[in-house]
């Protein structure tokens, strides 16, 4: 295209914004400050539960149930009865709070208009403190997810919102949450880009950044600036590191599947129990009690037993019995319906793998190939490599192990998106009946214009044209029947464009007898119209709003020329196109070898 020829988009531009995003901000604002307030809140209600139901003793500081010795039938009955406490609240109060948060969170955002019923706020974090102090082996960040996200909704719902602004408030709830819970903004604005907000856009992006922005501040005051997990020792990379860390990579990527496996298994099983629902959160009750019989470091949300392994503090036969018991009873449990979070899990268990390849691999600083591998199980289960290396960076403070990092959550990732087809965030999703595509690409629809598919051909009627002329005037036009394709014509006279008349306009007039009826009585006037530069996708989204399949395309600085005809199957070329630049395959560069 000479520069003579070169198309103005200047009318274009790279991202769609409003000025509405500065509102959708500041409603974001208060919602961020809730959602901290409510991490606060569920933390010192689980230390509640865990100090009343183990200790005996007021107290609201988080501690572990397993820290000194307890009664085998405390052990035992103490998670039965949360289970029956969380099957009694979701079968009398709502059953959206099984589950470990985030499938819900996203279920409401994809299939309810981002609608979260206002007992769910409440039931949630309550079910979430009951079954994690009494000893469940889950983490607080999906309950806190859910019930972010429920305020940011209800928040969102009494006011005249959109559908997109209410997942956008929502998302801001969730993911405040999640930042005052781990002191991890960046993480948690991550974990909204790859898995809840579904669109990368400053519409969204810009409220939820404000969101985590303010629920990070308030977290300072409530819990602490600090790291979660200091790890401030330094590290001995070499180059030996880096192909180990593919190796650490690839052994987290299988304890991931065989935990994802092991979730849906166990959900599997208690389906088939001849007993209602609400009684399953019990019976996985009875799993986790003798998994705390055996290993009672792997009741509740486990914090100090992360903290162990991230500082390289923890024994080997710890490591194992976390390895094996902690897998085994979170999976199973969490197949129950229960109701609990899976990143504090993913952080046990992943440190634990990581600190038992600590003993194989060569010495690098205290907890660095626990902090490999909790970054690697945790992309390989949430299919998030981003969040699990940014989350695993905030965590700890240890920038030194990014590209470690990096490579292990990467090399999991890639292994968990080849044998798995969906993730333990998704497979509840599409249980339900639902798919769910997580990638995200430029729409092809984009990046071609009107004016390279559309058909410049077109056939004109003035207004004084009756019926009975235009069919003559059609089938004199022997192209292969190409008027008789074009669907819609255009309407002229001395002004230019006055309207549009549409092939099934003419074939109901035939079929009524109105042969001498004018198309100016026919036509529809100040039809939907666009410009040959303006996008398909601008295209795309006129036509679903109006409900045409074909528009005039009129020149832009005079509207009523027309200089084309665009219809919906021309709008599949940019499909095409991107399936033709997906599949075949050519070899651009050759190499000739020149003999002397």
């Amino acid at each position: 295209m000479s520069p003579a020829h070169v198309r103005d988009v200047r009318h274009l531009g790279d991202f769609t914004a409003t000025p509405r995003m500065l509102l959708i901000t500041a409603l974001a604002l208060p919602v961020g400050a809730a959602s901290a307030g409510l991490a606060w809140a569920l933390l010192r209600l689980i230390g509640l539960i865990t100090n009343a139901v183990f200790y005996g003793r007021p107290g609201t500081a988080l501690v572990a149930p397993g820290a000194v010795h307890h009664s085998p039938w405390l052990i035992l009955l103490a998670p039965v009865t949360g289970g029956l406490a969380v099957g009694i609240l979701a079968r009398y109060g709502s059953e959206k709070i099984r589950g470990h948060g985030m499938p819900e969170a996203i279920e409401a955002i994809l299939m309810g208009g981002s609608r979260v019923q206002p007992r769910v706020a409440v039931l949630k974090p309550v079910s979430s403190a009951i079954a994690i102090g009494t000893g469940g082996p889950f983490g607080a960040e999906g309950p806190i997810i859910m019930t972010g996200g429920a305020v940011g909704s209800l928040f969102a719902q009494l006011l005249h919102l959109t559908a997109d602004e209410r997942k956008t408030l929502l998302v801001a709830g969730a993911t405040g949450g999640m930042a005052a819970t781990f002191n991890a903004p960046l993480a948690s604005i991550l974990l909204a880009a790859e898995l809840l907000l579904f669109e990368l856009r400053p519409r969204s992006l810009v409220p939820v950044t404000a969101a985590v922005s303010v629920a990070t501040v308030l977290r300072y005051g409530l819990l602490g600036s600090g790291a979660v997990f200091l790890s401030d020792a330094p590290l001995h990379l070499t180059d030996a590191v880096y192909p180990l860390c593919v190796i650490s990579g690839l052994v987290s990527a299988g304890l991931a599947v065989v935990a994802t496996l092991a979730v849906y298994a166990s959900e599997d099983a208690f389906a088939r129990l001849p007993v209602h629902w609400m009684w399953w959160p019990a019976i996985g009750g009875v799993v986790i009690g003798l998994g705390g019989l055996v290993v009672p470091q792997a009741l509740g949300v486990g914090y100090d037993v992360i903290d162990a392994e991230l500082t390289g503090s923890i024994t080997l036969g710890t490591v194992v019995g976390i390895l094996v018991v902690k897998t085994l009873i979170w999976s199973l449990s969490l197949g129950s319906g229960t109701s609990g979070g899976v990143l504090a899990p993913m952080f046990m268990i992943g440190g634990a793998l990581g600190a038992l390849e600590a003993h194989v691999f060569p010495s690098v600083g205290p907890g660095f190939w626990a902090l490999i591998a909790l970054a690697g199980v945790l992309g390989g289960v949430m299919r998030s490599p981003l969040t699990g290396v940014v989350f695993a960076l905030e965590l700890t403070h240890q920038y030194a192990a990014l590209l470690p990092l990096v490579i292990g959550a990467t090399t999991a990732y890639a292994v968990s998106v080849l044998l798995l087809r969906r993730s333990v965030l998704t497979e509840k999703i599409a249980r339900r009946g639902y798919h769910l595509s997580r990638e995200y690409d430029v729409d092809p629809l984009e990046i071609l214009f009107v004016g390279e598919v559309m058909s410049s051909d077109v056939v004109e009627f003035t207004a004084d044209v009756d019926v009975a002329t235009a069919y003559a005037l059609l089938d004199e036009e022997t192209d292969d029947y190409a008027a008789w394709r074009q669907q819609l014509y255009p309407v002229v006279g001395d002004a230019g464009l006055l309207g549009v008349v549409t092939r099934g306009d003419l074939f109901a007039a035939r079929d009524a007898g109105a042969h001498d009826r004018p198309l100016g009585e026919l036509m529809v006037a100040d039809p939907v119209i666009t410009h040959a530069d303006q996008t398909l996708r601008h295209v795309a989204e006129t036509m679903a709003v109006h409900e045409v399949t074909t528009m005039p395309v009129v020149d832009r600085d005079d509207p009523r020329l027309v200089v084309g005809v665009v219809s919906l199957p021309q709008l599949l070329t940019g499909r095409a196109r991107d399936q033709q630049e997906a599949r075949e395959r050519e070899r651009v560069l050759r190499v000739r070898l020149v003999r002397s």
